[in-house]
């Protein structure tokens, strides 16, 4: 350990392999280390069914749930748009080599008490029975436009700048009722709050893009999932870093960040120092150097049936717009299954999730629990969603945001994009990307 190294990474999170990842590839010599004797971090896959049992002090599992073996449970499960941030990543650093994914079977949205598949083209926009007949050719008309708008040519524009305009102007060129705006800006364009709506319309034109081309990908829902859960890319990005000479030690206390005159200069373990030019690590690692934002409560839900009235579904994504339960943040539902080698034959885990509001957080989650039917077991946890205080132009010092209550990895890579580009002071070059993730990968 005893050497100097261009980065230093301390946690395995996803976003730290990521970075490892990335910086390895660029050419970066990088030691990456974590406190833990597993990789993932706070988003590790638990397993076997004993230890997630035993994580949450709860009695053994009986013999019904089958092998504990068998079931491998995400703390904080997410899906990657087939079309978004994560999947170019992937393709870009060649991490695909190591994983399989799977296409998630449905993706709907909650209103008035029941789902609905979310509508993305014009045929689903007229058949949908999230609108009345009107509303459905309004939105239908609005679809159309979207999916014809290209930024370079405004010809497409028509009459409307998609820059100097607002998405509420956009919604009211189109006469959307607040009922359709409130899916479109929630489950299309996954925004978590109605801000958006005063920005610039073409940020969730963007948005809605993605969606529709990562659906486009696959055909039943815009989202993949890696077989064998998620700790299987934290894992991914580290055979990478190694690859490309990246040093690894698992079970590695990090007794202090050495600073000389402000500045990051290495990271002590016992009597050994490794000198570095910067540091990336997960708020974890630097409490002091953190603030409190919020919190995020999730209800691990063990399942031995699909979530009623999605078509028997393996596997699924709900979004519950905040409105539709009078919150001022949206609640997330998940389900993956045993298809994904992650539960034993037969069995379903979902996720709840959403941002806390009140001083009853289970309460906040209600509207999605009550989706999935009987639950044979539930887990549920609070974390504090914390922010760093330091943006590491002058420390050297990186600090990744903790995880949000999406299930989705939009909001993941932004950060990570972001600390990438503070660190080299440079945009990540999306250009680079020269494959396709083909259908040999699904």
């Amino acid at each position: 350990m005893d050497e100097e190294y261009d980065a230093i990474v301390l946690g395995t999170g996803l976003k730290e392999c990521i970075l490892s990842g990335m910086l390895s590839v660029s050419g970066k010599k990088v030691l990456h280390i974590d406190r833990n004797k597993y990789y993932g971090g706070e988003s590790a896959s638990i397993t076997p069914l004993e230890d997630l049992f035993s994580k949450f002090n709860a009695p053994a599992p009986d013999k019904s749930y089958g092998r504990g073996r068998d079931w491998n449970v995400d703390l904080i499960p997410k899906f990657l748009m087939a079309n978004g941030l994560l999947v170019k990543l992937l393709i870009h650093t060649g991490v695909t080599r190591y994983l399989e994914f799977k296409s998630i079977e449905g993706s709907y949205v909650y209103k008035s008490g029941k789902i609905s598949k979310v509508p993305i083209d014009q045929q689903e926009a007229l058949s949908s029975d999230l609108m009345g007949i009107f509303e459905k050719r309004r939105f239908k008309n609005f679809l159309v436009w979207v999916q014809n708008m290209q930024e370079d040519d405004p010809k497409t524009w028509g009459d409307f700048d998609p820059f100097k305009n607002t998405m509420n102007a956009l919604y009211n060129k189109f006469n959307l009722d607040k009922n359709t705006q409130d899916f479109t800006g929630h489950a299309l364009a996954l925004y978590r709050n109605d801000e958006y709506i005063s920005e610039s319309a073409i940020l969730t034109i963007r948005r809605i893009k993605l969606y529709s081309e990562s659906l486009a990908r696959y055909g039943k829902s815009p989202y993949l999932y890696p077989m064998y859960g998620l700790g299987e890319l934290p894992q991914g990005f580290a055979r990478l870093s190694a690859i490309y000479g990246g040093t690894y030690m698992l079970d590695k206390p990090v007794d202090e960040i050495v600073i000389n005159n402000g500045q990051i200069c290495g990271v002590r373990s016992g009597n050994e120092t490794a000198m570095c030019k910067q540091v990336f690590c997960d708020p974890s690692y630097v409490p002091n150097l953190v603030k409190k934002v919020g919190q995020v409560i999730r209800c691990i839900c063990l399942l031995d049936h699909p979530i009623p009235n999605t078509g028997e579904a393996l596997s699924t994504q709900i979004i519950i717009p905040q409105k539709q339960v009078n919150r001022n943040s949206d609640i997330y539902v998940s389900l993956i299954s045993y298809t994904h080698q992650v539960a034993a034959k037969g069995w379903f885990i979902g996720m709840v999730s959403t941002t806390v509001e009140t001083i009853n957080p289970e309460s906040e989650i209600k509207p999605g629990l009550d989706l999935l039917g009987p639950i044979r077991q539930k887990f549920i946890y609070v974390s504090d969603y914390l922010e760093p205080t330091d943006d590491g132009l002058q420390s050297k010092l990186f600090i990744s945001k903790s995880y949000d209550a999406t299930t989705h990895f939009e909001t993941t890579c932004l950060d990570v994009l972001d600390i990438f580009k503070r660190a080299t002071g440079e945009e990540f070059d999306f250009n680079k990307v020269k494959h396709e993730l083909g259908d040999e990968d699904l």
